[in-house]
């Protein structure tokens, strides 16, 4: 099974889903129409990683998701979500998993368990956007400029879009943090001030490896040594092609690296092995 473009890892029909704290089966679960959450992409959400049934950096992605409630001015229950996360993976079982967690305007409350995608490397196009500064740092529903740049990504034959500003600043991919080496081997990746979302992925790279934070020009993208992707379903993704720039064998070393720093955090802090982990 394939969805946009990546191959499913497990079967999404066997997993549960939680709507307004009850457990169901997710291909039966409903939210009223009339829910501006469908209606108008007014809501937020989160997407957390799941190893054998435990959420990771669950209480960072919670952290955030508060932050963009208070942006767009809808009511964060959180107790409430912690007791539904709770028992949905109660119900689940030691799954290796995503999961969505999702609000509404509406007043839903909506977890659901996803598998993991299958990540190659990524083949990005440079696709123009503008940054909607009042939603600046928000992860909110209104995702729909996001998946149309995937598109005009893919409608030339990429993967994904990796966008850019009209001045040709570098920002993020749709869904992840863009990491790249300079040919003098130092990594960077953008400041959050020029518009990115504050992924915890990315936060886990920095934590961990020495990165430069500076502003990445479109010239700089392309006369890397190497790039990579982060964020919690891809973890540390390397990139194979940026526009006509073709990345030699990725992953490169310093990718490699950061593959390396990112299981070492997970394993720190949930406490299984490597051998039952990856």
């Amino acid at each position: 099974m394939t969805m946009n473009g990546m191959s499913l890892i497990g079967d999404v029909s066997c997993l549960p889903a939680s709507v307004d704290g009850v457990v169901c089966d997710a291909r039966q679960a409903t939210i009223p129409l009339y829910d501006d959450g469908l209606l108008r992409g007014d809501g937020a959400f989160e997407f957390v990683r799941c190893y054998a049934g435990r959420p990771f950096t669950l209480v960072e992605h919670l952290d955030r998701m508060a932050r963009t409630c208070a942006t767009i001015r809808l009511p964060f229950p959180r107790a409430l979500l912690e007791t539904d996360i709770a028992a949905l993976l109660a119900s689940a079982g030691p799954v290796f998993t995503d999961m969505r967690i999702v609000l509404t305007r509406g007043g839903r409350r909506i977890v659901i368990l996803e598998p993991f995608l299958d990540w190659p490397s990524a083949r990005l196009a440079l696709v123009v956007d503008t940054p909607r500064r009042l939603l600046l740092g928000a992860k909110s529903l209104s995702y729909a400029g996001n998946m149309l740049a995937k598109r005009l990504a893919e409608e030339r034959g990429f993967g994904e879009a990796l966008l850019t500003t009209p001045e040709g600043n570098v920002m993020e991919v749709q869904q992840a943090a863009f990491f790249w080496v300079t040919p003098q081997a130092d990594l960077c990746t953008p400041p959050l001030a020029d518009g990115i979302l504050d992924s915890i992925t990315r936060r886990i790279v920095m934590k961990r490896l020495d990165v430069s934070e500076r502003t990445c020009r479109t010239e700089d993208a392309l006369g890397a040594s190497e790039a990579f992707l982060a964020g919690t379903a891809r973890e540390v993704q390397a990139v194979a092609v940026i526009e006509e720039r073709v990345f030699r064998d990725p992953p490169g070393p310093i990718t490699r690296q950061a593959v390396a720093a990112y299981r070492s955090e997970v394993e720190e802090q949930l406490g299984p092995s490597a051998a039952a982990l990856w």
